[in-house]
């Protein structure tokens, strides 16, 4: 697919159709979130594939999002940061693990819309419920739930913001590329 197509294509799906993917687009999608920035080469990001119902319904529970239990898999997005920090110190190793996490999702995210596939990152959820259903040490940062499906949602994109409130030149809040010239008074 036409990268602009998939880019304006994506969006936070939670409706999904009961016809299950092959989890091995998913795993297709995993390594595209692979091929983000690495700070120092130092890759952080591990990827845990969830299709056991049981274990959908404690994600479900644990993000108190209903429609992760419609999903046919749940990615769940983890970083391992010990050798991000021990290289850069806590302070930047934790900003950069977090860095890498969002471009890893992010990636990850598009190549499910190029798939055919559709998700939703859920960032808010309930961590030691999902560190116990999945029994992920507690030196792991949980970084994203995602349910994975083919979307039956047809409402229309949301709107994004425009570009015009969001890019500033030189400085911040600088709107103009050359400042305005002043008239001065007569």
């Amino acid at each position: 697919m036409d990268f602009d197509k998939v880019i304006k294509e994506r969006r936070s799906v939670r409706k999904f159709h009961s016809k299950k993917p092959n989890w091995r687009h998913i795993i297709e999608a995993f390594e595209t979130g692979l091929q983000g920035p690495i700070a120092g080469n130092i890759s952080s990001v591990r990827f845990i594939l969830v299709d056991d119902p049981v274990i959908i319904a404690k994600l479900t529970e644990a993000s108190q999002q209903d429609f992760v239990a419609e999903a046919s898999y749940v990615a769940v997005v983890c970083s391992d940061p010990i050798d991000t920090i021990r290289s850069y110190g806590k302070e930047l190793g934790e900003m950069y693990v977090r860095q890498q996490a969002g471009a890893a999702i992010e990636n990850f995210l598009l190549k499910l819309v190029d798939l055919g596939l559709a998700g939703c990152w859920v960032g808010a959820f309930d961590e030691e419920q999902v560190r116990s259903a999945l029994k992920i040490p507690d030196n792991i940062y949980i970084e994203a739930i995602i349910p994975v499906g083919y979307s039956i949602d047809k409402s229309p994109r949301k709107k994004h913001p425009s570009l015009d409130r969001s890019i500033y030149f030189n400085k911040y809040k600088m709107r103009f590329m050359k400042p305005r010239k002043e008239v001065e008074a007569l």
